[in-house]
C-alpha cells in the first residue's frame, strides 16, 4: 500500500507555473540543437557521422531515464527524484556549452538525458496535488506545453545562433533550469503517496539494455546499413532483451513496470497511438525546416534560412499550444477518446495536405497548422487517458513509458523519413521533391493506422467535472 506523508503546502498556480516552465525547458533542450548541428560540426572539426551522436546520445539517455526515474519517483519522492533529474540536466548544459571537442559535447548531452524524468514526476506531481476533477485540465495544459516546447526549440534555434553563437543553446536552458530548481525547491510540494518497495535492477538493466539496442541502430542505420551485420545485431539483441525483460516483470515482487497494467485495454491502444505519433511529430519537427531551407534551383522548396523555416512552424506551434490547453475543458463536452480519434484524423489531413500542396510557403504554414491542431488535441489527451486509467501508485512509471514509447515512434519516424529522402536525390545532390512526398504519404498512413487505433481505445467513465479552474483560465488567458 502506499504510504502517506506530511506534505507542505503552496499555490496551485505556483506548482503548476513552475512544472510547466520545466517542462518546457527540458522539451525545447530536445530540438533546440538539431539545426545548429552542421555549425557544431565546423566548429569543433568533427565528421557529419560523429555529430549526429549529439543527438542520439540525448535520445538514448533520456530513453532509459524517463521510464526509470518515474519508478524510482513512485517509491522515494517525486519532488526529491524531479530536483536530482533537473541538477543532472543543468550540469550537463554547462558541460556542453564548455565542451572543448566532440566527446565531451556527446557525454554533457548523455548527462543531460537523465532530464526526461521531468515528464513523468510532473505528471505524478499533478496527480498528487490536483482534485481529480482538476487533473484532466491540468495535464492537457502542460501536454500542450510539452508538445509545443519542442516546437519552439526549432523556431528559437535560428536566432540565437546567428545572434549569440551555438553555445548558448546550453547556456540559455542552463540559466532557465537552474532557476527552476530553486522554484521546485521551493514551491513543489513532496509526494504525499509513496510505494514502498525496491528498484528491480535485473529489469532496470534489461529494460536499459532493450531501448538502446533498440534505438542505436534507428539512429544510425541510415550510416551503418540497414542491413550490416551490426543492425541486424542489434536489432535481434533488442528482441532477446525485450522478451527478457517481459518475462522478469511477470514473476518480480517489484515490477519496474507492472504488466498487467500495460496489457490494460486503454493503456496498450493509447500506447500504440502514442508510438504512432511520436512517429509523424517528430518526422515533421525534422524535415518540414529542412524541406524550406531546400534552395529553389532544385524546383521546389523556399531557400529559407534556418531562422525563416523556424518561423513557417509558428502556426503550428500556436495551434498546437492553444488546443493542447483547451483539451482538459474540453474534456466533459468531447471526452479524451474523442479528442485522440479527432486529433489523429485532423493529423492525417495535414499530411495528406502537405504531400500534395507545398508550393507556396503559405500552403505550408496551413497545413503544419492543422497538424498542430491534431497534435495538441491527441497529445494531451493521450497523456490524460494514461494518468486516467493506472493506479495512482504507478503514474510515473506509466506516463514515462507512454513518453518513452513517443520517443521509440519519433525514432522509427525520423529514421524512415531520413531513408526515404536520401533515396531520391537528384544528379545535384540535392534531395528530391519526390522524397519529401513520399515521406508525408508514409506519415499519412501512420496517422490513418493512429485513427483506427483511437476508435479502438475503450470509452472511460465519464469524470464528475467541477466548474471551470480560475487558476487554469488565468493561466491560459
Amino acid at each position: 500500500m502506499p504510504t502517506i506523508r506530511h506534505r507542505k503546502t503552496t499555490s496551485p498556480r505556483l506548482t503548476l507555473a513552475v512544472l510547466a516552465t520545466v517542462v518546457a525547458a527540458f522539451s525545447m533542450l530536445q530540438s533546440l540543437v538539431t539545426p545548429a548541428l552542421p555549425l557544431i560540426q565546423r566548429d569543433l572539426h568533427t565528421t557529419p557521422g560523429m555529430v549526429t551522436w549529439v543527438f542520439t546520445a540525448l535520445l538514448l539517455s533520456v530513453s532509459v531515464a524517463t521510464p526509470l526515474l518515474g519508478r524510482v519517483g513512485d517509491m522515494v519522492g517525486k519532488e526529491r527524484t524531479l530536483l536530482i533529474g533537473l541538477v543532472a540536466l543543468a550540469v550537463g548544459c554547462l558541460l556542453a556549452a564548455v565542451a572543448p571537442n566532440i566527446g565531451v559535447l556527446i557525454g554533457a548531452r548523455a548527462i543531460q538525458g537523465l532530464g526526461g524524468a521531468v515528464f513523468p514526476l510532473s505528471f505524478g506531481i499533478i496527480r498528487d496535488e490536483f482534485p481529480a476533477e482538476r487533473v484532466p485540465s491540468v495535464v492537457g495544459l502542460v501536454s500542450a506545453v510539452i508538445a509545443a516546447g519542442g516546437g519552439l526549440g526549432i523556431v528559437l534555434a535560428g536566432p540565437i545562433v546567428d545572434a549569440l553563437g551555438w553555445r548558448w543553446l546550453f547556456w540559455i536552458p542552463m540559466i532557465v533550469v537552474t532557476l527552476a530548481t530553486v522554484m521546485v525547491r521551493r514551491y513543489v510540494p513532496e509526494s504525499p503517496n509513496r510505494v514502498p518497495g525496491r528498484i528491480d535492477w535485473l529489469a532496470a538493466a534489461l529494460l536499459s539494455g532493450w531501448l538502446i539496442a533498440l534505438l542505436l541502430p534507428l539512429s544510425a542505420g541510415r550510416s551503418w546499413g540497414w542491413a550490416s551485420a551490426r543492425s541486424i545485431s542489434l536489432f535481434i539483441a533488442a528482441v532477446v532483451l525485450l522478451v527478457g525483460w517481459i518475462a522478469v516483470e511477470l514473476r518480480s515482487r517489484n515490477p519496474l513496470i507492472d504488466m498487467r497494467m500495460m496489457r490494460l485495454p486503454a493503456v496498450w491502444t493509447t500506447n500504440l497511438v502514442a508510438l504512432l505519433f511520436g512517429a509523424a511529430m517528430f518526422a515533421v519537427y525534422a524535415f518540414v525546416p529542412q524541406f524550406m531551407q531546400i534552395p529553389k534551383a532544385a524546383g521546389f522548396g523556399f531557400g529559407s534560412s534556418v531562422t525563416q523555416a523556424g518561423l513557417l512552424m509558428l502556426p503550428m506551434l500556436v495551434t498546437m499550444a492553444v488546443t493542447g490547453s483547451l483539451s482538459g475543458p474540453l474534456a466533459p463536452y468531447f471526452g479524451a477518446k474523442a479528442q485522440v480519434v479527432w486529433g489523429s484524423a485532423l493529423s492525417l489531413v495535414a499530411s495528406l495536405a502537405f504531400a500534395e500542396f507545398h508550393d507556396d510557403p503559405w500552403q505550408v504554414a496551413l497545413s503544419t497548422a492543422v497538424f498542430g491542431i491534431g497534435l495538441g488535441l491527441a497529445y494531451a489527451s493521450m497523456t490524460s487517458l494514461i494518468v486516467q486509467n493506472v493506479p495512482r501508485e504507478q503514474t510515473g512509471a506509466a506516463t514515462g513509458m507512454n513518453a518513452n514509447i513517443r520517443t521509440i515512434g519519433g525514432s522509427i519516424g525520423t529514421a524512415v523519413a531520413s531513408s526515404i529522402i536520401t533515396g531520391h536525390l537528384q544528379p545535384s545532390g540535392l534531395p528530391a521533391e519526390s522524397g519529401f512526398t513520399d515521406t508525408f504519404l508514409l506519415l499519412s498512413g501512420f496517422c490513418a493506422v493512429a485513427v483506427l487505433l483511437a476508435l479502438a481505445i475503450p470509452a472511460t467513465r465519464r469524470t464528475k467535472y467541477a466548474a471551470p479552474d480560475p487558476v487554469l483560465e488565468e493561466l491560459v488567458s
